[in-house]
C-alpha cells in the first residue's frame, strides 16, 4: 500500500512538473534578425526572428509601435499601441508550457509629456505589456493586459501571473485588457483597434 501511494505521488508530482510553466527570452534586433516587408511615410512592418519557429511581428507608425507573437493570419486588420509616442524594449519573455509558447511579455516605454509639454525621462512610463502567442488553431495574437513597471514591485512576476491566468482563455477582438496592480500616471494610454 505504500509503495503505492509512494507511485501516485511520484506521478502527480511528474505531471504537476510537466503543466509548470517557465519563460525562456529572446531578443529583438531590427537590424540583424528581421527582414522589413512594407515600407510606408510614417513607418514601417517587419518579420523578426522569435522562439523556435514562432515569429514575432513588428510594426511602427507615426512613432508608436506594435508587437504581435506567433503565426498570426491577418497582419493588416489590428492595431495596439499607445496614444504617446513609445518604443518597445529588445528583449522577450515567452512564457511557456509543454515546449509551447502561449504568452509573450514585452516592455514598452511610453514617451509621456510633463508639466511643461516636454519629453523627459522623468516623465518616461515603462509598461510590460503581456500578450497571446498566435498558433494555427487561434491565429491572432493580440494583448491581454498590461503591469505598471514603475508604479508596482515585482512587476516581471505580476505579468507572468496575468500571462499564466489569462493569455489561453483570452479571446482577441472581444475580450478587453486591462490593467493587473496600480496603474500610475506614467502608464500612458493603450489603444486598440481591431477591425471585425
Amino acid at each position: 500500500m505504500r509503495r503505492t501511494l509512494i507511485l501516485i505521488a511520484s506521478l502527480l508530482a511528474l505531471s504537476a512538473s510537466s503543466l509548470a510553466a517557465e519563460s525562456v527570452y529572446t531578443k529583438i534586433n531590427l537590424e540583424k534578425s528581421c527582414i522589413f516587408h512594407s515600407e510606408y511615410e510614417l513607418g514601417a512592418s517587419a518579420y523578426c526572428e522569435g522562439y523556435k519557429g514562432y515569429p514575432v511581428h513588428f510594426s511602427e507608425g507615426d512613432l508608436r509601435q506594435m508587437v504581435r507573437f506567433g503565426h498570426v493570419a491577418k497582419l493588416e486588420d489590428q492595431w495596439e499601441s499607445f496614444g504617446q509616442f513609445n518604443r518597445v524594449n529588445d528583449t522577450i519573455e515567452w512564457r511557456i508550457r509543454d515546449k509551447k509558447p502561449y504568452a509573450a511579455i514585452l516592455r514598452w516605454f511610453v514617451e509621456n509629456s510633463d508639466q511643461n509639454g516636454e519629453i523627459t525621462k522623468q516623465s518616461e512610463g515603462q509598461v510590460l505589456v503581456v500578450s497571446t502567442v498566435a498558433d494555427h488553431t487561434k491565429p491572432v495574437s493580440c494583448v491581454v493586459g498590461y503591469v505598471d513597471a514603475r508604479a508596482n514591485k515585482g512587476a516581471n512576476e505580476l505579468a507572468r501571473k496575468l500571462a499564466d491566468d489569462k493569455a489561453t482563455t483570452f479571446v482577441c477582438g472581444k475580450d478587453k485588457p486591462a490593467f493587473l496592480g496600480k496603474r500610475g500616471q506614467y502608464a500612458g494610454d493603450p489603444s486598440s483597434y481591431f477591425d471585425q
